[in-house]
């Protein structure tokens, strides 16, 4: 499960929610008294307002790849229509980082020369690049290059370690690989596996042999090429936590990053003017409100950030500003100074900036959003967000690689209402609970999620198992146990995938366990999440080793980190004195041994 940012903005810091729950209003004399509409009632209405034929958000089925999926009537084509309509922003900033900045016609400008730059290097629609860095500024301007000319990205994870970066390399085959400095170290170790590969090298201090500086990429001019971009061709690859150990490249196509766009805009809509009609106010005029300033603190290897944060900033003409790494402290400064409308990140980050002790120091009534993703966004969060942030209220979104983006969105008074729930699923999905034959379900019951809609990834390249197991008949099987009520909102209960959510990023325990199991003094071990209140879940391990074996903790983890990115490294560590627990078809019981552990005897 990844829960992915979408926060709301207050129309109002006194929300007259009383007479919107059904509740008489004592004003009205007796012969005026009716039925007072439900706020349930009123999102309804401006839902069905929104999605009416003529509206913005009408959508109508077709059928892709052999199985039926909706789509928004009005949707551009591609992202390369997304990147060429942002154009008309020209002179507002777009990226910042630091000192430096870009407008929107300077970034058009360099999206332009790399994108001329590629083309003289043989790479055609259809071919793939890899982008291996930080939240530099740099990274979007490689993506918008790459997907307004039919270019696949492939988003690398900035924290692989030399295995893991080759293992995608192989699987995804690029043309080039933009790295900075860190990743380039890590990569020369293994570079001479791919000849065929160009090197770029991005904000690298000095010369590095074979590698070419990034400068002369920019330095090649022209105008976007032009190229027909197909709605279902590749935008991106971004991998995802394999449950064998390898990581799976999910297939996130242009109509699937575009609907996700529109799922933003519908969400702002849908819980923006329900709230003005239930607190009887007039909606804000599109035309007097600013564009957005949003603070990128998730990496953008991942949907949250690109699709959902990046994707819908650039289209509404607003502001990014890239944050080296966390730090609440520093984000306050920077929410002052640059007028932040946005704050999304893993729930931490609120909790972390709302408690900071000079929060009340710095002037924070730009933020118009503010919520976490990437892990469920504790209910007690949800109301401090409320009263700490002055002009913005909680809101958060339910999400997936294989989405695109977010599913469900919720914010506001809903969220406030329901804060355990993630939201009714976007127009263009279709979502259902079924039992493990994959039956539908009742409302109410507890089962298996699945979602069908434009969004849902074509597939895991080169793994047509994976996509097997995963996809049936358009329906993605999100791996999640939800619950859906009667107004259509889900509530996310629980996991069917053997996997700990640790800040955001999905690991898989098998995964861990294979690494493990390649440590010659390891002959059992069973991964499993131990509850974290930073960061929502950490890796937890229990281990029973050969005998004869003398291996530390420390030994565990140096071996680990080795072989895998260091968030996937066990932070608690259990040794066991016998063979670990199973049941009668020799699984692990994992839960039972979990919940024999005391987290003050780990290792």
């Amino acid at each position: 499960m990844s829960l992915l940012v979408l926060a709301f903005t207050r129309n109002h810091p006194e929300k007259n929610t009383k007479f919107a729950t059904g509740e008489q209003n004592p004003y009205l004399t007796q012969s005026l008294k009716f039925a007072e509409p439900t706020m349930y009632e009123i999102y309804k209405e401006t839902w069905d307002a929104l999605v009416a034929e003529g509206a913005p958000f009408h959508y109508k089925e077709i059928e892709v790849r052999g199985s039926p999926m909706r789509v928004y009537s009005e949707a551009p084509p591609s992202l390369r229509e997304i990147w060429l309509a942002a154009a008309a922003h020209a002179t507002n900033d777009y990226l910042v980082f630091g000192e430096e900045r870009w407008t929107y016609a300077d970034a058009h400008r360099e999206v332009a020369s790399i994108a001329n730059w590629l083309r003289n290097q043989g790479v055609e629609p259809g071919d793939r690049v890899a982008i291996a860095l930080r939240n530099y500024p740099e990274w979007l301007l490689l993506y918008w290059a790459c997907v307004s000319t039919g270019v696949t990205v492939v988003g690398m994870n900035a924290w692989w370690v030399e295995n893991e970066m080759a293992y995608a390399l192989k699987d995804s085959i690029p043309k080039v690989l933009f790295c900075d400095q860190e990743r380039l170290a890590r990569y020369v170790n293994i570079r001479h596996e791919f000849p065929d590969i160009t090197t770029v090298g991005v904000r690298l201090p000095d010369a590095a042999e074979d590698v070419i500086n990034y400068q002369e990429v920019i330095s090649t001019g022209g105008d976007l090429p032009e190229v027909n971009v197909d709605p279902d061709t590749d935008a991106c690859i971004f991998y995802t936590s394999g449950t064998t150990g390898y990581p799976k490249g999910a297939q996130l196509t242009h109509r699937g990053c575009v609907h996700n766009i529109m799922n933003l805009g519908f969400a702002a809509q849908v819980n923006g003017l329900s709230t003005a009609r239930i607190n009887n106010l007039e909606p804000p005029n599109p035309e007097e409100v600013e564009p957005p300033s949003a603070l990128v603190t998730t990496p953008l290897f991942h949907v949250t950030a690109n699709n959902c944060l990046a994707q819908g900033t650039t289209m509404a003409g607003g502001k990014l500003i890239h944050m080296y790494r966390w730090d609440a402290g520093e984000a306050l400064k920077i929410i002052e100074a640059e007028k932040i409308t946005s704050l999304t990140g893993v729930p931490v980050m609120s909790r972390e900036l709302i408690s900071h002790p000079d929060f009340d120091h710095y002037d924070t009534s730009s933020l118009k959003s503010v919520g976490g993703g990437g892990a469920q966004l504790q209910p007690d969060l949800v109301g401090k967000i409320d009263k700490a942030v002055k002009n913005a209220s909680p809101g958060t979104g339910y999400g997936m690689t294989e989405t695109c983006g977010i599913i469900t969105s919720i914010a506001g008074t809903f969220f406030l209402d329901k804060p355990a729930s993630c939201g009714p699923a976007m127009p263009v999905f279709e979502a259902k609970v079924v039992d493990k034959d994959g039956n539908e379900l009742a409302q109410g019951e507890a089962g298996e999620l699945w979602v069908r809609g434009a969004p849902v990834i074509k597939g895991y390249i080169n793994r047509e198992e994976a996509t097997a197991e995963s996809i049936t008949d358009g329906w993605l099987h999100t791996g999640d146990v939800a619950t859906i009520d009667e107004h259509g909102f889900i509530f996310i209960v629980d996991r069917l995938k053997d996997m700990v959510l640790r800040g955001g990023e999905n690991i898989y325990c098998s995964e861990v366990e294979t690494t493990l199991h390649k440590m010659g003094s390891v002959a059992e071990c069973s991964v499993f999440g131990i509850p974290d209140d930073r960061l929502g879940e950490e890796v937890g391990v229990s281990i029973y080793l050969k005998p004869g074996s003398d291996a530390s903790a420390d030994d565990i983890r140096a071996f680990c980190l080795q072989h895998m990115a260091k968030h996937k490294v066990p932070r608690y560590i259990w040794f066991s004195d016998d063979h670990l627990p199973r049941n009668a078809s020799g699984k692990f019981l994992k839960r039972e041994l979990r919940d024999t552990l005391n987290i003050a005897e780990a290792v």
